[in-house]
């Protein structure tokens, strides 16, 4: 009796399927802001992923186009409320660059020590949101604490400890108190230990290493056509820094260097913003060295600086030509420009367009999160579930310039 066949063709058997949505976000507590993607799924793969921003749009732009020229940096601190200073200054930068401005050379030694503590901060908040998704909350406890000495400055300077709004056109709300030089030779070592610390966490830890090495990569040429610029640019190897390709206040002066990764996995974006931690405490340390002790941080134009408050209260001089500024704005030339400066996701740049009134005729923001977010789909097709957040955490998208 020959034996049965019992051999089955079983992919006859197989059920059809079709992939499962999952909508993810717009309020899962991982997507940095309110940001939905529609994932496409076949199990715990991602086969598309649909993302999509604007839940959070305030009308910025509209908004800045409502108020003088200087009531606009309350909305610019709000676009990136990590590294309001940057924002600060870049808008300042570019309306001077409108009036023919350029502010004396202290106030701009003053600008970029400000911004460099504001990117050291944001960098700071990002990967630590970034190692804390990946259940590393040791070293989120680390580098907040640092951010915190770091807002400790800003709070001495500005009154405000997250938006400070402290930029003028032509100059600073106020010069640098007598003690921040100290302030900042005192904090930036402690700054620095605690980022070494948290990084001695992870750099070498197994888990961190698998969950972000070669996870979410992209390539130099993809990431240029995206438009990208700032760390994670860098990170797939391209060494562009808008202070170094096109020098603004006095970066020109300072030696240091622009770190760049190999792969552009998330493990390389990590690692780029803790080597810039690095790199901007360097050019602090510079700039407070070569900063004057004395001297003017605003220019010598009573058209576009409010005068002394003694003065405000004394003289009926000052009390007009305060009421005008207020009221009235300062007096930009008709025309447009556009002045881009490297804020702490990549290139910031505003594009302004004056009538000649004390009011912006068009405010627009070129935000870097926004190109950023936009190859966010590209890096997570085809990874798994759990690597969307670490890899959404690792471009470290802010809502608020994101859905400018």
């Amino acid at each position: 009796m020959e034996p049965l066949d019992l051999e089955v063709d079983d992919s006859s058997l197989e059920l059809p399927s079709d992939p499962m949505q999952l909508m993810m976000g717009p309020s899962h507590p991982a997507m940095h802001g309110t940001v939905r993607i529609v994932l496409d799924l076949s199990g715990e793969t991602v086969l598309k992923a649909d993302v999509q921003i604007g839940y959070l749009h305030r009308g910025f732009e509209k908004s800045c186009e409502r108020g003088t020229w200087n009531q606009v940096f309350p909305y610019v601190d709000r676009c990136n409320y990590s590294s309001p200073m940057l924002n600060n200054v870049g808008y300042a930068l570019a309306v001077e660059k409108l009036c023919g401005l350029t502010v004396p050379e202290r106030c701009q030694y003053y600008r970029v020590i400000m911004g460099e503590l504001a990117r050291i901060a944001d960098h700071l908040v990002c990967n630590a949101a970034m190692a804390m998704e990946l259940g590393a909350f040791t070293p989120f406890l680390w580098w907040t604490r640092a951010r915190e000495m770091i807002y400790d400055i800003f709070e001495e300077e500005t009154g405000a400890r997250v938006t400070h709004s402290f930029a003028r056109i032509g100059g600073m709300a106020q010069p640098p108190n007598k003690y921040f030089k100290d302030a900042v030779r005192a904090a930036l070592p402690k700054v620095l230990a605690a980022n070494a610390e948290g990084v001695s966490l992870l750099q070498n830890n197994r888990i961190f290493m698998d969950r972000t090495m070669g996870v979410s990569p992209i390539s130099a040429a993809d990431a240029i056509a995206l438009s990208w610029t700032g760390p994670c640019l860098r990170s797939a190897g391209v060494a562009y820094d808008v202070r170094k390709a096109s020098p603004y206040l006095v970066y020109d002066r300072f030696d240091f260097d622009v770190p760049v990764g190999t792969t552009g996995d998330n493990y390389d974006r990590f690692m780029v913003r803790v080597e810039e931690i690095t790199q901007s405490a360097r050019i602090i340390q510079q700039a407070l060295d070569q900063m004057p002790d004395d001297g003017p941080v605003n220019v010598d134009d009573p058209r576009f600086v409010f005068p002394d408050k003694d003065d405000v209260y004394n003289t009926i001089e000052a009390t007009i030509r305060h009421f005008k500024i207020v009221m009235e704005g300062v007096p930009v030339p008709k025309g447009e420009a556009y002045g881009y400066t490297e804020a702490a996701n990549g290139e910031l740049g505003f594009y302004i367009v004056s009538d000649g009134s004390g009011t912006p005729y068009r405010v627009r923001i070129r935000p870097p999160s926004f190109a950023i977010v936009g190859g966010l789909s590209k890096l997570i097709t085809g990874q798994m579930i759990p690597d969307i957040i670490p890899t959404f955490g690792s471009l470290n998208m802010i809502g608020g310039e994101c859905d400018h």
